[in-house]
């Protein structure tokens, strides 16, 4: 379980075009609240015809954000690039130079074992290279792990593979989408995709494998707008916080404020929390009733639990979650 409140602080992940011009100018002017982190992609949202352009882009968005907040104070996401291929991440560190600062990390698409020695080489590359530390998020989104014959093997073989770099690894990312596209899937707004059991099962098993060692964010939801969407999306970011998932990739600002309100910690679980952290373990009993006399607190039992607790809610604040937003 990881010991740092870095890990759970990525929150809700907003996704946009690295070719979007106008994404500095939204960056500077906070026009997407203090409250989230932002993904500059250059895979899949970008036609294969225009990726020279999007670099470019994306560099001029980068260095004006650096340039900006150099001279002015606002709200500084963390910022990580989604490259398509490895060699992007050090052509776009030595592009950027001292800009570089404002980049948190590089977001890998497609994590498997054919791809994933040459990304982890060129990110311990150019953390080896300067004073800036750069995170990395894999994305579990890859064919490569439906076979059921060789899930495990998959699975276990990235583990040993992200272990060397396993402090570089913010979060672990599962792409739901991509993974609903290789059966011919796409939920709708009133659906949670942990009821499309091939999906679901194969988060069970990303939970199972990393889920001790690493923090793992839920999948997007693609619906902004119509009669359900939030509904839909508050009910399956409940269903996301009971199968062991951290934060959630969004796809359009209206969704950033429903995924902090979901994960504000209750103040109860928050004083259950406190209590069971700051336990006499030299007492005789290490189990007895909450404050509120509701439920039980055991030490040895919900440490883990209460470590969590504890920081997500310096991450999201303390108050009822919100399930009406």
């Amino acid at each position: 379980m990881k010991d740092q409140i870095i890990y759970y602080s990525v929150g809700p992940l907003l996704y946009c075009p690295a070719n979007k011009s106008t994404i500095a100018q939204a960056i500077i002017q906070e026009k997407f609240g203090t409250h989230f982190s932002l993904a500059l992609c250059l895979e899949d949202t970008i036609n294969d015809n225009f990726v020279a352009e999007a670099e470019q882009t994306l560099l001029q968005s980068l260095r004006d954000i650096y340039r900006a907040h150099q001279d002015s104070d606002f709200f500084l996401p963390r910022i990580f690039i989604r490259v398509r291929h490895p060699e992007q991440i050090t052509m776009l560190v030595s592009s950027l130079k001292e800009c570089s600062g404002v980049v948190t990390g590089f977001i890998i698409p497609k994590f498997s074992p054919g791809n994933a020695g040459d990304y982890l080489h060129k990110l311990i590359e150019v953390n080896e290279s300067g004073d800036h530390r750069f995170y990395v998020m894999p994305i579990y989104e890859s064919s490569d792990m439906i076979d059921l014959r060789t899930r495990y093997e998959v699975l276990y073989s990235l583990k040993d593979t992200l272990r060397p770099v396993e402090e570089l690894v913010l979060n672990i990312r599962v792409g739901g989408n991509d993974l609903c596209h290789i059966f011919g899937f796409r939920r709708n707004p009133n659906e949670s995709i942990h009821n499309i059991k091939p999906v679901s099962s194969l988060f069970t098993d990303i939970v199972t494998v990393y889920g001790t060692d690493y923090v793992i964010s839920a999948p997007v939801w693609e619906y902004y707008g119509g009669d359900d969407w939030k509904t839909g999306l508050i009910a399956e970011i409940q269903d996301d916080k009971l199968c062991g998932f951290t934060g959630k990739t969004v796809i359009h600002p209206k969704q950033i404020d429903v995924v902090n309100a979901c994960y504000r910690i209750s103040a109860s679980n928050y004083n259950d929390a406190k209590s069971i952290l700051g336990w006499d373990k030299d007492s005789g009993s290490l189990v007895s009733g909450n404050q509120e006399g509701v439920r039980m607190n055991e030490y040895k039992t919900h440490l883990n639990w209460a470590r969590r607790i504890l920081y997500l809610a310096e991450v999201y604040g303390v108050g009822e979650p919100s399930l009406t937003i």
